[in-house]
């Protein structure tokens, strides 16, 4: 027979369980792929290999912090891709000193306003793109998707408009340094002749991930961004300004799109038009898979930067395997369709 204290336990256990499964299942799920991509290619485990992973993820990366903000509160932002290509461009031109050398290749000879500018300059349209989509959301009462979605359509074309359709490219080393510098690790060297080191964009992404956990899980500006994805009128009732919250995050998610363009330029050296196209899918489906409910109101910035690597680490070892770039979007389709389910799972479970 049970005694009423047992029974008080045994729920309790159910509902530590669940939290378990739905906190970790994603770093199970990495560490088993990455088993499974070793056993059937050992060249994936290469340390030169896993900081390229990494270095790919950096991007993507960075956006996906910003969306975990975005989407704690409820929202969504379908022009983090757009806004990535507009922050980008604005940087080159500002290196190279307006549209007019847009084919030049000629990194010796910038005649621009340097790499601070560049990085100031993107940061700042990020930063107002952001705004702008923020203060439309709250103003004008329109849905997020459906803002977002016309700032998709309208930063690319500010882009296009920008570069006149054409790339920038052909950087200083200073500018390039931001996205194909590295930090020499000697001791992973080996014989290899090819440096092997933490990229800088791995450190930039790493840096801005800690800094976001330690703001969402220790401040009081964290908890008010889960009071309102967990009760938005709720938290308006309690006093939290809703309004201007919601439009914090969405400037947070500016700009980390304007960083993550000026990245992405720097390593490619080059901006293009066509820069950040799909973007928004990868970094949603980083968000969803590291456990952040689309719902709003639960979710993990640390959880974020595993469902990141998570994805970078199967298009990598699917490239290896040879498997086609198409089934590739299939599968990371599939999985966002699964993370969403096992979240209403998850959930389905704690209320029982």
């Amino acid at each position: 027979m049970e005694t009423p204290l047992q029974t008080e336990i045994e729920p309790r256990r159910k509902v530590n369980a669940a939290n378990v499964i739905s906190q970790f299942a994603p770093l199970i799920f990495l560490v088993v792929l990455m088993f499974v991509f070793w056993q059937a290619e050992p060249r994936f485990m290469n340390p030169l290999n896993l900081f390229n992973v990494m270095r790919q993820v950096s991007i993507t990366g960075l956006i996906a912090i910003g969306m975990t903000f975005v989407i704690l509160t409820g929202g969504i932002d379908l022009s983090v891709g757009s806004m990535l290509a507009l922050a980008g461009m604005a940087a080159a031109v500002v290196a190279k000193g307006g549209a007019a050398n847009t084919l030049s290749l000629n990194a010796g000879a910038q005649v621009g306003f340097g790499t601070e500018a560049a990085i100031l300059a993107a940061l700042l349209v990020g930063i107002a793109c952001g705004f702008l989509q923020g203060i439309t959301i709250i103003r004008l009462g329109v849905p997020a998707f459906v803002v977002t979605l016309g700032g998709l359509t309208v930063f690319r074309g500010l882009t296009l408009i920008l570069s006149s359709g054409g790339p920038i490219s052909g950087f200083d080393e200073s500018y390039r340094w931001w996205g194909q510098g590295l930090i020499a690790l000697p001791f992973l060297q080996g014989e290899s002749r090819v440096p092997v080191g933490i990229p800088i964009p791995v450190i930039i992404f790493l840096g801005f991930a800690i800094l976001a956990h330690v703001i969402l899980r220790y401040t009081r500006y964290g908890r008010h961004i889960y009071a309102i994805g967990g009760n938005r009128e709720a938290a308006r009732l309690s006093g939290l300004n809703v309004d201007r919250l919601t439009l914090s995050v969405y400037v947070i998610v500016g700009f980390f799109a304007g960083l993550g363009g000026f990245v992405l330029s720097s390593r490619l050296n080059s901006s293009e038009a066509v820069a950040g196209v799909g973007y928004e899918l990868t970094v949603i489906a980083s968000v969803v898979i590291g456990g952040t409910s689309l719902f709003g109101g639960e979710g993990r910035v640390l959880g974020t930067v595993i469902g990141a690597i998570l994805i970078g680490v199967l298009t990598n070892g699917l490239v290896l395997l040879n498997v086609s770039s198409y089934i590739q979007q299939i599968v990371i389709g599939v999985i966002i369709v699964l993370a969403v389910a096992f979240d209403r799972f998850v959930k389905s479970r704690r209320s029982v």
